[in-house]
């Protein structure tokens, strides 16, 4: 397998998450995956899904693992979609820090998109926890 970055690190954000050392702001949940809240959204209604197996990149992941990332990313993008009323939507996933990734475990951006609304710059603002918390309510009634 083709390694693009170090070892995996235990102590990075996501795996604290998925320890339950770190809160979070859970949307769905299940054997192979994890969705939640980005804390830094750069649109409303903005989350991550991520493997529950370790992985720095995409080429770490095992094919299950890529796979179930897939399926919960399709069932929560359409939630999404339908809790903030957008007309579209994008996936966005980068591979080590030379492509911009900052958590070093393998993750896939959902961002909802409307027109004429630009994007927050990525990890620079935290958003109020109130704010996330009812918009995970809106998106949850969708799953």
């Amino acid at each position: 397998m083709i390694k693009l970055d170090d070892a995996y690190d235990e102590q990075n954000i996501f795996a604290k998450i998925l320890r339950g050392d770190m809160p979070n702001i859970t949307l769905y949940e299940d054997d192979k995956t994890l969705a939640f809240m980005d804390i830094m959204p750069q649109a409303v209604g903005h989350c991550l899904v991520i493997p529950k197996e370790p992985a720095v990149t995409f080429l770490d992941l095992s094919e299950d693992s890529a796979a179930a990332v897939m399926a919960t990313a399709k069932k929560v993008a359409a939630a999404v979609v339908k809790a903030v009323d957008a007309p579209g939507f994008m996936m966005a996933q980068l591979n080590s820090s030379a492509a911009g990734q900052t958590v070093p475990h393998y993750h896939m951006h959902i961002l909802p998109r409307h027109d004429g609304l630009d994007l927050e710059f990525h990890a620079r603002k935290p958003e109020d926890m109130a704010v996330l918390n009812e918009t995970a309510d809106k998106i949850r009634a969708y799953l």
